[in-house]
C-alpha cells in the first residue's frame, strides 16, 4: 500500500440557496469546471494526468444528475479519459469521495484523483427527487428513515438539551465564522467568476446574531414530530414521555450552494509536479449509528478512525465535525469527551452554510488551512449524514 497525499485543496464560497444568493446563476458543471481551471493554475495541474474525478453529490436531480462527476470534467474541456463517480452517502458524500479516491492511489489503481462534491440548492432544492423513504411516512417508517430535523428533535430529548443549551451552540458558531471571515482565515476559497462579477465570499453568516433573536425563532420540526416522527421515537424510546422539539431555523444548518475539490496522488505526483504536499491521509473510516437519530453517525465513524489510526483524541490537535443541527454538536463533544478541545474554531455549517455533498470536502480544506496557520500536525474531519450513517478522516500536515 502507498502513502496517499493531499496536494490541494480549494472551494468556492458558500453562497445563499436562492435566486439572489451569488453562484445561482451557475449551472453545477459551470461551478466546477472553474474549479478545475483553479487547480491547473494553482499546481499546474496538467489534466491529462487525472485519472478520475470523484464527487459527492446527495440530490442527483435536474442539473446535478447523470454523473456530475463525469459530465463535469467533459464541460470543462478535461480529456475523454478522465473516469468520473458520483456518490451519495448523504451529508458525509465528499468526504466518502476523499477516502475513495485515496483506496484507488493507495493501491497503486490510480496515481492522481480529483475528489470533492457539489451541491447547488438554489438550482436542485433539497428533496427535489422526491425520494419515496422521505415523501412517504409510512415507506419512511418501515425503511427506519425519518428526517433530519426529527432526529436532531430525538438527540436533543435523549440528551435532555435544554433550547437555550441548543442556541448556544448556533451562537458560538455565527461568532466564531464571522471572526475568521473578517481576519481572512478561509483561505481556501478561490474566487468564481459569474455574469454579476466575482463571488469570493462567504454570505450565510450573520454576525449580527444574538441569542435573542435566536430565542424568538420558532420551532422547525414540531409538525412534522405530530404527523408522525414522534409516534415513531416514542414507540422505539419507551422512556421518553414526548419529544422535545427545540431545533429551529436558527440552530440548523443553513442551506447554500457551493463546491469544492482535493487532488489526491502518490509520492511520484508531487515530483512530476514539483510541489510539495500539503498533507497525508492517515486514515478514514466509514459507520452507523442509530437511524431514528438520523444524525449522529459521525461519532462511531471518528471512533473507528482514531482506533484504525491508533491515536486517541489527545493526539488530534483539530478537530472539524459537522454541525448537522446544534444537538449533534453538544452529543458529539460530550460522547467523545471533546469540550475542552479545539472542535470547529472557526465556525461550522450552522452559520457557514451546509452544500451537502459539497460540505466534508469543504471541512477537509479548512482543517487544512487552520492547521498550517497554526502550525499543527494531525487534525479529524468527521461528518454525519441521514440513516445514522457518518464517515471521518485524519490527515497529518506535511
Amino acid at each position: 500500500m502507498q502513502d496517499v497525499y493531499l496536494y490541494d485543496a480549494i472551494r468556492s464560497a458558500r453562497t445563499k440557496a436562492k435566486d439572489s444568493g451569488g453562484l445561482h446563476s451557475l449551472t453545477p458543471p459551470e461551478l466546477l469546471a472553474q474549479l478545475y481551471r483553479h487547480l491547473e493554475q494553482r499546481i499546474q495541474l496538467q489534466p491529462h494526468r487525472v485519472s478520475e474525478v470523484i464527487l459527492g453529490c446527495v440530490t442527483q436531480q435536474g442539473e446535478q444528475a447523470a454523473n456530475i462527476a463525469k459530465t463535469s470534467a467533459l464541460h470543462a474541456g478535461w480529456p475523454a479519459s478522465v473516469a468520473g463517480l458520483t456518490v451519495n452517502r448523504f451529508c458525509s458524500s465528499s468526504i466518502d469521495a476523499i477516502a475513495l479516491a485515496a483506496m484507488k492511489v493507495a493501491t497503486g489503481h490510480s496515481r492522481c484523483i480529483v475528489a470533492g462534491g457539489i451541491e447547488m440548492m438554489s438550482r436542485v432544492p433539497l428533496l427535489a427527487d422526491k425520494a419515496r423513504v422521505f415523501a412517504d411516512p409510512g415507506y419512511a417508517v418501515a425503511n427506519q428513515m425519518l428526517l433530519m430535523g426529527s432526529g436532531a428533535d430525538l438527540i436533543a430529548t435523549r440528551g435532555d438539551m435544554s433550547r437555550e443549551a441548543v442556541d448556544a451552540v448556533a451562537l458560538r458558531s455565527q461568532q466564531r465564522a464571522a471572526e475568521a471571515q473578517a481576519k481572512g482565515y478561509f483561505t481556501s476559497i478561490v474566487p468564481i467568476t459569474t455574469d454579476a462579477g466575482v463571488v469570493d465570499t462567504d454570505e450565510c453568516i450573520r454576525a449580527d446574531m444574538t441569542a435573542q433573536r435566536l430565542a424568538a425563532l420558532p420551532p422547525a420540526f414540531a409538525k412534522l414530530g405530530e404527523a408522525y416522527a414522534d409516534k415513531v421515537q416514542l414507540a422505539a424510546y419507551g422512556e421518553l414521555e414526548q419529544i422535545r422539539h427545540v431545533h429551529t431555523a436558527g440552530n440548523s444548518p443553513a442551506m447554500c450552494d457551493a463546491a469544492s475539490v482535493v487532488v489526491l496522488g502518490d509520492a511520484a505526483l508531487g515530483e512530476q509536479l514539483g510541489i510539495a504536499p500539503r498533507a497525508k491521509l492517515v486514515a478514514s473510516a466509514t459507520a452507523c449509528g442509530e437511524p431514528l437519530e438520523v444524525l449522529a453517525g459521525c461519532i462511531d465513524a471518528s471512533r473507528t478512525v482514531l482506533a484504525r489510526a491508533h491515536v486517541t483524541t489527545d493526539d488530534i490537535q483539530l478537530f472539524e465535525i459537522h454541525e448537522a443541527f446544534a444537538a449533534t454538536s453538544i452529543k458529539v463533544e460530550r460522547e467523545m469527551g471533546l469540550e475542552d478541545k479545539p472542535v470547529n474554531v472557526n465556525g461550522g455549517v450552522i452559520a457557514l452554510g451546509h452544500p451537502m455533498g459539497a460540505t466534508g470536502a469543504i471541512m477537509t480544506g479548512t482543517l487544512l488551512d487552520e492547521m498550517n496557520r497554526r502550525d499543527l500536525e494531525l487534525g479529524l474531519v468527521a461528518a454525519s449524514g441521514a440513516a445514522g450513517s457518518g464517515s471521518a478522516l485524519i490527515l497529518q500536515r506535511c
